[in-house]
């Protein structure tokens, strides 16, 4: 699937009337829950530093601009040298005992690049592989002459003994089978269950799609995850006391799953437009309860009524 872009044509905040409350390199902190939001590049090693006080991460979840739909769109080989600085940066951050996801396209009409350069560039760094998670889309890109394009890759690595909790699916178990001899009596598998639902393998099939008449959908973005996405890896892969990193904040998802899972959000983007936004969302879903904006504009929002979050600016 076509990731989302890295463009400021279609998001200058100037354009659609959003001034940016951080000015490049500047980091804003919530006082209630500890979040920090700033504008400012993945790459740049002394930004990620400062961003996350050179405090170690237990999860993070990259979801970088994919090279299928980048304007202007760089080479492989360009794209993979721009990847492996902010994974760099990441690594740096993470704990001894951490995980790291990272969503990646593949383009099938470009020899599906460029995830297998991305996966072959990762074989370098000191991480076990654990799973490559597809997610699929309920719409999809195609045409009558190829397959329907309908999927996004996920991919999950591990540093050291990192925390794994099960999860389950909404989806209830309706088939009996896989037997198997328990304390010497034969059970089958329902019997067995710790849920009435079926665990997620890798290939989700349960999550929606974000699409405009979801609450959670922001409109002036593109290509954004589902929140239910998020939450699953942050409940999977962090406990209450862990702080989450997403430098590429986007719409604002990984802050909000954190936000609603208790757990510690640092994040950041380049674009100011997704900055504002990302720290509106919160704003926005402490005062209505609201995961987004579905059809209104969220240009338009301004928080109502005394807001108990507070900034902290750290210049670049």
């Amino acid at each position: 699937m076509p990731g989302r872009t890295h463009s400021t044509a279609d998001r200058a905040p100037a354009e659609k009337g959003i001034p940016c409350r951080l000015q490049p390199g500047e980091v804003w902190q919530d006082e209630q829950s500890g979040h920090r939001v700033g504008l400012g590049d993945a790459t740049d090693f002394d930004f990620v530093s400062r961003l996350t006080e050179d405090k170690p991460i237990t999860l993070a979840v990259q979801d970088p601009p994919y090279n299928v739909a980048m304007f202007p769109r760089k080479s492989v080989e360009q794209y993979i040298a721009w990847c492996r600085n902010w994974v760099e940066n990441t690594l740096h951050v993470l704990a001894e005992n951490s995980s790291l996801y990272i969503w990646m396209g593949a383009d099938q009409k470009r020899h599906f690049q460029p995830l297998p350069q991305f996966m072959i560039m990762m074989a370098e760094f000191d991480l076990q592989s654990r799973s490559l998670i597809t997610m699929r889309n309920q719409r999809g890109y195609g045409t009558s002459s190829n397959w329907m394009a309908v999927r996004q890759e996920l991919m999950y690595y591990t540093r050291g003994k990192a925390p794994f909790a099960v999860q389950y699916t909404d989806i209830p178990k309706i088939l009996r089978g896989y037997y198997k001899t328990v304390g010497g009596r034969r059970t089958e598998n329902l019997e067995r269950s710790h849920s009435n639902c079926i665990r997620p393998g890798n290939v989700w099939v349960d999550i929606q799609q974000v699409f405009y008449r979801m609450q959670e959908n922001i409109q002036t973005l593109r290509a954004q995850k589902p929140l239910k996405a998020i939450e699953r890896v942050v409940q999977a892969s962090s406990r209450g006391s862990d702080t989450v990193l997403d430098l590429f904040a986007h719409a604002g998802t990984t802050l909000l799953a954190c936000e609603r899972l208790g757990r510690r959000c640092i994040t950041a983007d380049i674009e100011p437009m997704c900055v504002e936004l990302t720290i509106r969302r919160l704003e926005h879903y402490r005062e209505t309860g609201h995961t987004g904006w579905q059809q209104d504009d969220p240009l338009q929002y301004q928080p109502i009524g005394n807001n108990t979050l507070t900034e902290t600016l750290t210049q670049g």
